[in-house]
């Protein structure tokens, strides 16, 4: 029985993914205690019951901090540096049969050094368990997928997720190219929220052209750049100066205003909001907007406090779920620590339930 779970997630952030987990056992009857070495980039959990259970009962997408995760064997610390696989193979026969593995590290300076490393191990690995009929061919349907955790040379974890409940992407990484036209970095954050919160079966109905978005804290109009993208026509709410590439495209109305005063002439589709301010204050105007009917759907980020972080999202996702449900108001919030964002985590709020 494994009893071992990995779960990866941004450096610094061990403690919130460890507490998190923690939760989400005690909410599925399972118990255990969390290993980490701060800014390692990844928790170990071990379990008193079946990780294999325990990865199946708790909802991957749920999880705010935890990037990727596999239920592991026992950790191999000694590897033979001339001949890893025969050490590695036998122990691989315990794992559910799979049919992809995937290459990961911690997402840590050091730990991105191996990444060819681990590539390489990786693929010799799958090329011989195929030959030997432990995993089965790259097209092939299998309820789980395979993943090689390399921390050294000789220091590595092997594991399976399912398939069905976990991400599909490399140490749960989705790498967007920066486009050079965007006014900031930060226009990677609303692309990032896009692939994780729609369907991508969805954009064309939910984020297609002529759609109408507010933009709270906009200058100098990263996340602006994304909704004109999509052929939206937004109002940029910033005292701050808009990017004049974006002003000429004939879809932005900038208002000189503070984002905490503005509100719209009639509601939107989307308002999106990537405000720097206390969390709590931020999560105050997002049910204000809410509960106004001023929105349709909403990405916001939440800046997070320096101590007791994965308390203060409990707290703000609470207090706008318990404003929601007290008004009556059917809704679907979710929230993710996306690769992109850094001191923040990232939400989105569904209020087109019906």
């Amino acid at each position: 029985m494994l009893n071992l779970l990995l779960l990866q997630c941004r450096a610094g952030f061990e403690s919130e993914c460890a507490a998190e987990f923690m939760q989400h056992c005690v909410d599925v009857g399972q118990s255990g205690f969390p290993r980490f070495d701060a800014q390692s980039g990844f928790v170990l959990f071990e379990l008193y019951g079946d990780a294999l259970a325990v990865i199946q009962a708790v909802s991957f997408r749920s999880l705010i901090f935890t990037r990727q995760w596999c239920a592991c064997l026992p950790p191999f610390e000694q590897l033979p540096a001339d001949d890893r696989l025969s050490v590695l193979l036998p122990a691989m026969t315990e794992l559910p049969v799979c049919a992809e593995l995937l290459a990961e590290v911690p997402d840590t300076t050091a730990g991105r050094e191996l990444l060819p490393f681990a590539g390489k191990l990786a693929s010799a690995m799958a090329q011989r368990l195929r030959q030997q009929g432990v995993m089965l061919p790259r097209k092939a349907r299998a309820d789980w997928r395979m993943h090689l955790f390399v921390l050294s040379g000789r220091h590595l974890l092997l594991g399976v997720s399912p398939r069905r409940n976990g991400s599909t992407l490399e140490m749960g990484i989705r790498r967007l190219k920066f486009p050079g036209a965007a006014p900031s970095r930060s226009t990677l954050k609303l692309e990032e929220a896009w692939h994780w919160f729609v369907p991508r079966a969805e954009w064309d109905a939910r984020l297609g052209g002529g759609k109408t978005a507010v933009d709270l804290g906009a200058a100098p109009g990263g996340w602006t750049w994304q909704l004109v993208r999509q052929g939206m026509f937004v109002s940029a709410v910033d005292n701050g100066p808009m990017a004049e590439s974006l002003m000429e495209t004939g879809q932005v109305t900038h208002h000189r205003e503070d984002a905490f005063g503005f509100a719209p002439g009639k509601p939107v589709d989307w308002m999106v909001c990537d405000v720097a301010d206390k969390p709590a204050r931020v999560a105050e105007l997002m049910l204000q907007w809410a509960l106004q009917g001023w929105c349709q759907e909403m990405i916001f980020n939440l800046k997070l406090p320096m101590k007791k972080r994965y308390q203060a999202v409990q707290q703000c996702l609470e207090e706008i779920a318990e404003g929601l449900e007290a008004a009556g108001i059917r809704f679907q919030l979710s929230a993710r620590h996306l690769y992109h964002d850094r001191e923040e985590i990232t939400c989105h709020l569904d209020l087109r339930v019906s």
